[in-house]
């Protein structure tokens, strides 16, 4: 029963964290100290991953109907949007299925600590308040989806490879990527929560294969406990998104970069000082 409520915590810490560009990562991090489950470390490492589940399905519930190309409520010029939009989702995730995909074991097994998360807490913190102050005085190039070029796109997904590197966080890599290079706030941001459908269901699909490779299963109260992590995420999930969305209507990414700079500073002090 305990587990049950760490998996509640976790889900809500991933369901904050995962599209808000503070790094889910940096956050589990120091939870992960104090919040420690029953299990194995497979189930643990594989948990941290699937709970993503339920946090992309809370963007296909937001954007069902935007990103359904077969809604019969779209014209057929909609309809053909809709179908661009995909094409280039897809293209701006084949960087990290390319690149990505065969590093990332690489880079949780040498990179993921304390000090490689903190470091990135605090660069990517510190560019998200240099790139805004930079940009207030310019006119985004890019103001809707729909104008977004492919090679655009692509570069947005090159961005995301960053987010290999613990800490950096996916949204903040290809959200500030995006702003980079000509985007408005919103439209980095919904591209963003876009890129994620493929790339998430990737990596948690793949990490579930490996668990259940390795002879691991489900049974009992390790599937109870992955199913609250994965409800709790989605419903979390899906408040932070209606949040983030509204408040990049009126404000920049400063905050979270301040934000990001504290929080980097905390995991540096605790594990440096306290640990």
């Amino acid at each position: 029963m305990l587990d049950i409520i760490k998996a509640v915590i976790l889900g809500i810490v991933e369901g904050i964290t995962e599209f808000l560009p503070i790094s889910s990562t940096g956050h589990l991090v120091l939870v992960d100290e104090f919040i420690k489950m029953q299990q194995s470390t497979q189930f643990t490492d594989m948990f941290n991953v699937v709970i993503q589940l339920g946090a992309i399905m809370a963007v296909v519930v937001i954007y069902f109907h935007k990103l359904n190309p077969l809604s019969p409520r779209k014209s057929n010029v909609e309809k053909r949007d809709t179908w661009v939009l995909w094409s280039k989702v897809i293209l701006a995730v084949i960087p990290s299925v390319i690149i990505g995909l065969p590093l990332n074991d690489w880079m949780d097994a040498h990179l993921m600590n304390w000090a490689v998360v903190s470091a990135t807490l605090i660069i990517y913190g510190i560019l998200f308040i240099v790139i805004e102050n930079h940009n207030k005085t310019l006119t985004p190039k890019f103001g809707d989806l729909r104008t977004l070029p492919y090679t655009t796109a692509l570069f947005i997904g090159v961005f995301q490879l960053l987010s290999l590197i613990p800490g950096t966080s996916r949204s903040g890599a290809t959200i500030l990527g995006a702003i980079l290079i000509g985007t408005s706030r919103y439209v980095a941001t919904e591209f963003s929560f876009f890129m994620a459908i493929p790339t998430m269901f990737g990596a948690s699909l793949l990490k579930l294969y490996k668990y259940f490779d390795h002879g691991n299963s489900l049974a009992g109260l390790q599937g109870m406990v992955l199913a609250v992590g994965v409800i709790v995420s989605f419903v979390v999930a899906y408040l932070s998104i209606r949040f983030l969305l509204d408040y990049i209507k009126k404000n920049d990414f400063k905050a979270f970069g301040w934000y990001r700079i504290v929080l980097g500073v905390l995991v540096i002090g605790y594990f440096a000082f306290i640990h």
